[in-house]
């Protein structure tokens, strides 16, 4: 468990589309999507890839039992961790889980309970006895105890999918995954709902050269993701949701491009703090 901070978020995971293990993949890690969210004295949660299996094991190690789970969407990267992620299953917890690209909670709970049945799974998904299923609709706010705000936004994606702008005593951490640029409508609000944020989680998957031959796909590139950083005054952006396919190197190599453009963009690491 890294140590508490009044207002920090841990990434846990940080690869696209599926785990990538492996002597290539060391620096920068190969688990998908997770991330816990410190605000005061309160944890969130952000998706449940295959991060949060490790995540869980820092969780049980801890005192706190009562947090929100947040769904950007639920394709398979994105949940594959929650049949493993150990407090879900103790009863000392208590976890609500939100989406906000369904009509109704029954969509969440029918999402889960479809990959946590056999043949795909052995356990069923009512032995998640730690977790209650809620829903809201993109653009919504929440207001979380603590004095958390979760403010959402509609993202442009297959299947929908949701961006979240967590603010904490003046300052904002933004999660803009997972997105494809294209969609005017969609990038304005986008571009309106990051204005300002002190850090942004961006859908860096392609570079501009690939994307051509992904249009469709649900995912962006890093130079849109740099774009966006400058025109919307976004002091830290963080490249994310790397494409499997993405070693080290190459990661190093986007990194210092996208540096040259704007000094304050990191790539996203397995294991990385980000304090505003």
């Amino acid at each position: 468990m890294f140590e508490v901070l009044t207002f920090s978020l841990k990434l846990w995971g940080v690869r696209g589309s599926t785990p990538t293990p492996g002597a290539d993949a060391l620096r920068y890690g190969g688990e998908t999507t997770c991330f816990e969210l410190r605000a005061g004295n309160e944890i969130t949660l952000i998706d449940c890839g295959s991060g949060a299996r490790n995540l869980g094991v820092a969780l049980h190690a801890g005192s706190l039992r009562t947090f929100d789970l947040f769904f950007t969407h639920t394709h398979l990267d994105h949940i594959c961790g929650l049949p493993f992620f150990t407090p879900a299953y103790d009863d000392r917890f208590e976890i609500t889980a939100w989406a906000g690209h369904f009509a109704d909670r029954s969509g969440l709970m029918d999402i889960i309970c479809r990959i946590m049945s056999p043949p795909i799974f052995p356990v069923a998904a009512n032995k998640l006895r730690a977790v209650t299923f809620r829903n809201f609709r993109a653009g919504e706010t929440l207001e979380r105890p603590g004095g958390l705000t979760v403010r959402t936004v509609a993202l442009n994606h297959p299947g929908g999918a949701t961006g979240y702008r967590m603010e904490y005593q003046g300052r904002s951490i933004c999660i803009i995954t997972d997105h494809e640029h294209g969609n005017p409508e969609i990038d304005r609000a986008v571009r309106e709902f990051v204005e300002g944020a002190d850090v942004m989680i961006y859908d860096a998957m392609f570079t501009d050269e690939e994307y051509p031959r992904f249009v469709g796909w649900g995912h962006s590139t890093w130079q849109k993701g740099v774009e966006l950083a400058l025109a919307a005054n976004v002091r830290t952006p963080v490249l994310f949701h790397h494409d499997p396919r993405r070693d080290d190197d190459a990661l190093d190599r986007i990194g210092e491009a996208a540096r040259a453009r704007h000094p304050g963009v990191l790539v996203g690491t397995e294991g990385m703090v980000l304090t505003p």
